[in-house]
């Protein structure tokens, strides 16, 4: 079951582990297989309404262990990191759009509107044209997705 592209390793990781996931009453936020200098990183990173923990990551570290020794699906070696998405979490899909509306969110985008790429606001999800809507103060902004380079959720420390 040996697959080349870092994506479908991906998708396959997420497909094996789903069902440890659902049976530990958790989610699968994010499955990424990644090069960091000499190192592949298997990073997948749960979540649920609670928030998870560090015990809730050596849980399913455990459990999926032995499942992708036996599945095989990557022919080289890595490392497995399980881990929590955090306060500060890269939204890549429509589910994580629909799990963090309300939250304050910064979205980049790959090129200027009104002089900028960078804008901050409250995340108000799809709208009925499937653009990414957001308020910013007194203004509702909307980004067709292909726009956006890159959104994520935004806390800011200074003022919290």
């Amino acid at each position: 079951m040996k697959s080349n592209s870092s994506k479908n390793i991906a998708a396959v990781v997420r497909e094996i582990i789903a069902p440890v996931a659902e049976e530990m009453g958790v989610f699968i936020w994010d499955v990424e297989f990644v090069k960091e200098g000499a190192d592949k990183h298997l990073r997948i990173t749960l979540d649920n309404e609670e928030g998870i923990n560090i015990n809730d990551c050596e849980q399913f570290h455990r459990a999926i262990d032995p499942l992708l020794d036996e599945a095989d699906p990557i022919s080289e070696a890595y490392v497995l990191e399980v881990s929590s998405p955090g306060i500060e979490r890269d939204l890549k899909y429509p589910e994580h759009i629909d799990a963090c509306e309300g939250w304050d969110v910064e979205v980049k985008l790959y090129a200027p509107r009104n002089g900028s790429k960078l804008f901050r606001g409250v995340l108000l999800g799809y709208d009925e044209d499937g653009n990414i809507a957001i308020e910013a103060g007194e203004n509702k902004i909307t980004f067709k997705p292909e726009e956006i380079a890159k959104i994520a959720t935004y806390y800011d420390f200074a003022n919290n």
